[in-house]
């Protein structure tokens, strides 16, 4: 059975993926802050990946990493420069030194945000990222071709969209992702042989999508949800929202400076912090 390392394994789309691959992989799971709750059949690493020491300690011993460990959202930039450019940086070079071949790294449709809502784009577009949460995962794509063209490493970039048990807004009606298609695309990205550099839409089969996903398709992908289902619910407690963010796939992004943290981290007491 091969070992996977998952980083941010506290979040969200953490603790679906663990949820969907839990008994197909030995599991080792890493955050910065503590999870709810930990199977038996998993090791939990507490590490904080801006720390490269962390992160060489942490890719030791495994045959892939899941890289969704990171700041989530739009924010201040020192907090995005430290956990989503050092961090990633740290993760790709120290897989490196370990010898971990294959590295799955979790893009955003926020790399391509600034694109309109009427037009359907590829995999292949130049980067539009609609905020500096944006640009940190245009830079993970970036150094992910590095480290496969120089270093021959076999990397997997998924642009997910929203994760979730369903979409919440008209928004997420065309880029909502549901777990058990997000564990499929994974698991693509994991065994597929021949992976050297891809770029995929982490999205479900959306009637409503913006995405033209032949790449993900040319792989195996073949998602089994459609947000369609949803629709009707959604679209009737739908509220109008800025025109600005209404005309842009990245929404309220493409206008904020900088929205709440799902995940902040917890809060030390003075006797507690660091030095």
């Amino acid at each position: 059975m091969k070992t996977i390392l998952i980083t941010g394994a506290a979040g969200d789309v953490g603790t679906y993926l663990r949820r969907e691959l839990a008994g197909k992989y030995a599991l080792k799971v890493s955050d910065l802050r503590p999870l709810k709750k930990i199977d038996r059949a998993e090791q939990f690493v507490r590490a904080d990946i801006s720390k490269f020491a962390d992160a060489l300690r942490i890719t030791k011993g495994v045959d892939a990493v899941v890289h969704l460990g990171g700041y989530s959202v739009e924010g201040p930039w020192q907090d995005i420069l430290s956990a989503n450019i050092v961090g990633c940086y740290n993760m790709f070079e120290a897989a490196r030194r370990n010898g971990v071949k294959r590295i799955l790294f979790p893009s955003s449709n926020h790399a391509t945000g600034f694109y309109r809502r009427d037009r359907k784009i590829d995999h292949q577009v130049y980067p539009r990222p609609d905020g500096r949460y944006g640009v940190s995962k245009v830079f993970g794509e970036a150094l992910g071709s590095l480290y496969a063209h120089k270093y021959g490493m076999e990397v997997f970039c998924m642009r997910l969209g929203n994760v979730g048990p369903g979409p919440i807004d008209k928004r997420r009606l065309s880029l909502w992702l549901s777990p058990r298609d997000l564990a499929q695309l994974v698991i693509i990205g994991l065994e597929h042989p021949d992976i050297r550099l891809e770029i995929v839409y982490g999205v479900s089969n959306n009637t409503r999508s913006w995405y033209d996903n032949s790449n993900a398709h040319r792989l195996g992908y073949r998602p089994h949800d459609d947000s369609e289902a949803f629709a009707a619910a959604v679209l009737a407690r739908e509220k109008p929202g800025d025109p600005t963010a209404e005309l842009y796939q990245g929404g309220a992004f493409v206008v904020a400076e900088e929205i709440p943290n799902p995940a902040p981290l917890p809060r030390r007491s003075k006797s507690k912090k660091r030095r």
